[in-house]
């Protein structure tokens, strides 16, 4: 099965992220209730391993807060996504750092990258079409100041994920409190 490690949104944060996504007049909102930090993506993965990584993440959790830090964007000139930026706080990376200790006791493979800690907010399918920069850039402006305070987090959850021509569709398969 395609999943991830996420972090569900704090309700605190909701309403700014609904804000920008009402401001960009471009691009596929992705819909509240799939809104999340992303701390691992791993890919297709059989029951076995992910019945050993329940295993390896059954022990206390590190906890931590998102706090959101601006707006990013991926996928270099031809923008593929909108993000909200997250503070890699100390919390956090000890918590990914944490997780993918599990991820790997539990013998899934993961490519080395760097962790830009972010919810997607908008995707551009193929890329932005630059007859909508303008929009884009326009959209941005009026939420470029998105900032928060820290909120906790409640919990790390194991994530399904099924691709459609409608966008993805999600079900959280596990979940682990965090200490």
């Amino acid at each position: 099965m395609r999943c991830f490690l996420a972090l569900p949104v704090p309700d605190a944060l909701i309403p700014p992220l609904l804000a920008v996504q009402e401001a960009i007049p471009v691009g596929r909102a992705v819909p509240e209730e799939n809104l999340h930090l992303t701390l691992a993506f791993l890919d297709e993965q059989p029951e076995y391993a992910l019945a050993e990584l329940d295993a390896a993440l059954a022990p206390v959790l590190p906890g931590c807060t998102l706090a959101l830090d601006g707006l990013v964007s991926f996928g270099g000139r031809r923008v593929k996504l909108l993000a909200a930026g997250v503070v890699p706080e100390l919390g956090l990376v000890a918590l990914r750092a944490t997780a993918l200790t599990a991820v790997r006791a539990a013998g899934i493979e993961l490519p080395r990258e760097r962790f830009r800690p972010h919810i997607t907010l908008i995707r551009f399918g193929a890329g932005l079409r630059e007859s909508d920069r303008a929009r884009l850039e326009a959209g941005v402006a009026q939420v470029a100041g998105l900032r928060s305070a820290p909120e906790p987090v409640c919990a790390l959850r194991l994530v399904g994920s099924v691709l459609t021509p409608g966008g993805a569709i999600y079900e959280t398969l596990a979940e682990w409190p965090l200490g």
